[in-house]
């Protein structure tokens, strides 16, 4: 999507989706109009579809591709090595944290409950999110247990099921309580007897 861009289009586009993530954080997709999205940063029509020629569907599309970088960011750098107890702990600390700072307008909720529905380029995207974030915690689990693949996926998948549970959770009562029990009863299995 950038190919061919110079430097100030690129983060003139950058600025657009930003702007875009935000605004559907806050209102939702189904609500989010490329008026608005116009409106917000303050470019033209002909501007917006210069940078997204599909109209919507690019920009849902490269709204999701933002807010995917930035789940998986925000659990850098623990994400990239959960070789050992602590850096689980680090990690859990670091989800806990963003999530926190972020309350109802986090992108996770964003992302699975608005934009997986918008389009199949968006929950393509989603899905890709997922699976990478699925094969590090796999990564981690393997690194700390003696688990099997089959194991392994499966405690895996039951963490990243407490953070997004939890996160729904905290979209829907602006609470992060269900989060901080359910995070550390995932990973509390990892944990060495020693510890």
């Amino acid at each position: 999507m950038n190919r061919g861009l110079t430097a100030k289009g690129r983060a003139t586009r950058q600025r657009i989706v930003a702007a875009a993530s935000l605004l559907i954080r806050e209102q939702g997709v189904a609500e989010t109009t490329l008026d608005d999205v116009r409106v917000a940063t303050a470019t033209s029509k002909s501007q917006l579809f210069h940078y997204f020629p599909e109209g919507r569907s690019d920009i849902l599309a490269a709204v999701a591709e933002y807010e995917a970088a930035q789940v998986l960011e925000a659990q850098q750098p623990y994400l990239g090595d959960l070789s050992t107890w602590e850096s689980w702990q680090g990690w859990q600390k670091a989800v806990l944290d963003h999530y926190t700072e972020l309350g109802r307008r986090c992108p996770l909720g964003s992302l699975t409950a608005e934009l997986g529905k918008a389009s199949p380029q968006a929950r393509a995207i989603i899905s890709a999110l997922y699976d990478s974030w699925e094969a590090a915690l796999v990564r981690g689990v393997e690194a700390v247990t003696s688990d099997g693949p089959e194991e392994s996926r499966a405690r895996a998948r039951s963490i990243l099921a407490a953070v997004q549970g939890g996160v729904v959770m905290l979209q829907g009562t602006g609470r992060t309580d269900y989060l901080e029990a359910a995070l550390p009863a995932a990973t509390g299995a990892l944990r060495p007897v020693s510890a």
